[in-house]
């Protein structure tokens, strides 16, 4: 079948580099001018996106697979079109992207939700803060902003997030810059869990996946908040989590017709589930993750829920281990032309079909016979493992890493320590595993 990637960074394009394997017709569109050198030399790029979707059109049995948010409302026309589109959609974009708006919906749906206030001026922020004062998590809204530029409130009496919000509005003061929309939801304590499924625009469709992700760029969940800086990912015991919440949303997810991956990440503890904010997209490095449990073909999975075929799919069981691979300045892009771009990625020799099927590229690029890093950041690859517990998937991706070589290539060595030695046990203990 033919199968058109339409994104901003080309996120998805370990994806796109198995669905050619398993002899599809890949293209993908790149909006970003600065990503377009991302996987070139390894995948087939279409600079022009209505050439694009005329292509992938004359296959009836097409998919058409949209990266990220803010393309909702054009998913939603291209549907209405008549294409196959597995992603998101306008509602979806909300969701994920007005913090205020998603915890709404939860609340009407019946879950608790954590205390949050949505800001437009710092100053009101302020004055909130000070008269109530307790931890609390600064979230910016909308999808321009880094993920680095949230805080984390680490003192009871506020006195750091009074700091962070006045220095913020001295910079934005500064800058004759219009103050962004944020909101300041409850810092709680548990564990962190996010779970999944894909919604055909009707229903959930296929096994509901678990995942424990590790934002801080350092081990011990130390410095900047990259994203994700690796993942733990199963295809089972999700479902007393999911019927407990995101299973709620169907009747809001059909009204808006969305078509497309659904994640919600929460904290668990005595207390309950916390529900925090939703994904309503393919996720980074996450469904590469889970891309490598998957045991049907990647692109038949795609367009059977774009088409609404009703079909679940077959997924390893156990667990997978995904570690991000970097080099300089990630996750920052200042200096990455100096620092990181053009470096040779080096695999070592021998690797096996399933080790090279596991190494799930980001930005690289092919020049002549070498791979190199390519760009805006230096978020290279992705390497995995998988196993029946998350020991065993951890030494499996862990033995992979070993067999990359990169000038200054950097990761975390703990991606799945905390879980497994009390994580697991833990969601055990209250009930939910």
């Amino acid at each position: 079948m033919r199968v058109f990637g339409i994104g901003n960074y080309n996120d998805l394009g370990s994806v796109y580099m198995r669905c050619a394997a398993d002899g599809h017709e890949v293209r993908v569109h790149i909006a970003e001018p600065e990503s377009r050198d991302v996987l070139r030399g390894l995948v087939d790029q279409e600079p022009d996106l209505e050439a694009g979707l005329a292509w992938v059109r004359r296959d009836e049995n097409h998919v058409v697979l949209v990266e990220d948010s803010g393309w909702g409302e054009d998913q939603d026309c291209w549907r209405a079109d008549g294409f196959n589109v597995l992603g998101s959609s306008a509602l979806g974009d909300r969701l994920e992207q007005d913090r205020a708006f998603g915890q709404h919906v939860l609340s009407e749906a019946g879950l608790a939700v954590l205390p949050s206030h949505s800001f437009a001026k710092f100053a009101a922020a302020l004055e909130f803060v000070r008269t109530h004062r307790a931890r609390y998590v600064l979230k910016f809204h909308g999808a321009d902003l880094p993920s680095n530029a949230n805080y984390i409130g680490m003192r009871d009496d506020a006195t750091d997030m009074i700091a962070v919000l006045e220095r913020e509005r001295t910079l934005y003061a500064r800058d004759e810059q219009p103050e962004p929309t944020f909101t300041l939801m409850k810092f709680v304590t548990g564990i962190e869990v996010g779970f999944g499924c894909f919604f055909d625009g009707d229903a959930f469709v296929g096994p509901i996946n678990l995942d424990w992700e590790h934002k801080r760029f350092f081990p011990g969940d130390l410095g900047e908040l990259t994203g994700e800086m690796g993942t733990v990912v199963s295809y089972r015991r999700g479902e007393r989590l999911f019927e407990a919440t995101l299973a709620r949303l169907a009747p809001v997810l059909r009204s808006g017709r969305h078509v497309g991956y659904v994640n919600l990440n929460t904290i668990v503890n005595d207390e309950g589930v916390w529900p925090l904010e939703f994904t309503c997209r393919f996720g980074y490095p996450g469904f590469a993750i889970l891309s490598a449990m998957l045991l049907e073909d990647c692109a038949t999975i795609c367009r059977n829920v774009a088409t609404r075929a009703g079909k679940s799919f077959a997924t390893r069981d156990g667990y997978a281990v995904g570690v991000v691979i970097t080099v300089p300045p990630f996750p920052y892009h200042h200096g990455y032309e100096e620092l990181g771009k053009g470096q040779v990625v080096h695999l070592q020799s021998g690797l096996t079909a399933e080790e090279q099927r596991n190494l799930h590229y980001g930005e690289i690029a092919l020049e002549g016979e070498h791979l190199v890093t390519a760009g805006q950041v230096g978020y290279v690859m992705v390497a995995t493992g998988c196993g029946g517990s998350v020991t065993d998937a951890r030494q499996a991706a862990y033995a992979l890493v070993s067999k990359v070589s990169i000038p200054n290539m950097r990761y975390r060595n703990d991606i799945g320590s905390a879980l497994d030695t009390r994580g697991l046990a833990e969601l055990a203990r209250l009930g939910w595993l």
